[in-house]
């Protein structure tokens, strides 16, 4: 196969995305070992629901051995349904071109330069203008994240961005007692027992970029546990969970707050209302923020850089 024909399939089916990338690695890790042909069958679970060779493991022992000890991602993209219909396309690509062993070392090689490339990726930018308002400063940070997850499908940009900002303002505000909270966005998702992704008093906070049915479920057994449930979502996403919680008959007992009112309110408020303040409380809510994706995360390209107006 040639190069050009794999740049393409890559460009052309969006995968940038660490779970796309672990179908790249695990696919053309099986072609090696049983060579080609392969019927895409016989990649799956026995209920045909997920690819069977998909996984953290298989994964990280392929990384480990090109000498990369990072992890890629917690589930190995197991649990993106996407990443099935990707593994089929791919499979099928390579069944085509009747890739040799030694083409398909060369395959993987060249997958494992994407996973570098993905590690190295650059951070998402925060342009922080003095002239404009702090809501206006956040609205932008999330355009810029939901231009990336567009781009990026399958991923959780939105939505671990927003918790990390989330827990980055608490963390300054009440850091000893958040410290223990912090957790990858995935982790938040997939651990349906969780309260909410952090508490605090008798608070317990929901943060979502798509606020739905299961939140709003969350939040009653919260009010039947004697907690005050609050959530926090994108401007354009609050109308959606206030009918919500109209329609589930709570929705005078928990509150819905815009991520952007949320940290507008509290930069300005830490920042004694002062320009500087501001600046200073933003570079600060930054620092936070990154140093949570450095320890919870493991694709660096959503840590933010401040660029100045």
């Amino acid at each position: 196969m040639k190069p050009e024909q794999l740049k393409q399939f890559f460009d052309e089916n969006q995968m940038g995305s660490k779970g796309a990338l672990c179908v790249g690695l695990v696919v053309t890790r099986e072609a090696i070992e049983r060579g080609l042909p392969i019927d895409f069958s016989t990649l799956l679970t026995e209920n045909r629901g997920q690819v069977r060779i998909l996984g953290k493991g298989p994964v990280q022992k392929i990384l480990g051995d090109h000498g990369i000890a990072r992890v890629l991602a917690e589930e190995g993209g197991r649990t993106n349904r996407g990443n099935m219909g990707l593994a089929e396309r791919y499979l099928a690509l390579l069944n085509e071109a009747r890739c040799s062993k030694d083409e398909l070392v060369g395959i993987e090689t060249w997958w494992i330069e994407r996973v570098r490339d993905f590690f190295a990726g650059k951070p998402l930018v925060m342009k922080f203008d003095p002239s404009k308002s702090i809501r206006s400063i956040v609205r932008e940070l999330i355009e810029v994240a939901e231009k990336r997850q567009t781009q990026n499908r399958g991923g959780q940009i939105v939505g671990a961005v927003l918790q990390h900002l989330v827990g980055a303002k608490l963390s300054l505000i009440i850091p000893q007692e958040m410290i223990a909270q912090m957790h990858g966005a995935y982790v938040a998702d997939a651990v349906s027992e969780r309260d909410g992704d952090f508490s605090y008093g008798d608070a317990v906070i929901h943060v979502t970029s798509a606020p739905g049915e299961a939140v709003i479920r969350k939040c009653s057994r919260n009010l039947d546990d004697g907690f005050h449930p609050i959530i926090i979502t994108t401007n354009k996403r609050v109308t959606v969970a206030e009918g919500l919680a109209e329609a589930a008959g709570i929705a005078n007992r928990l509150e819905v707050w815009d991520i952007e009112q949320f940290l507008s309110m509290n930069l300005n408020e830490h920042g004694l209302f002062c320009q500087e303040g501001r600046k200073e409380m933003a570079a600060r809510l930054v620092e936070a923020y990154n140093k949570i994706v450095e320890s919870c995360e493991t694709d660096p390209s959503l840590k933010i850089q401040v660029g100045m107006r």
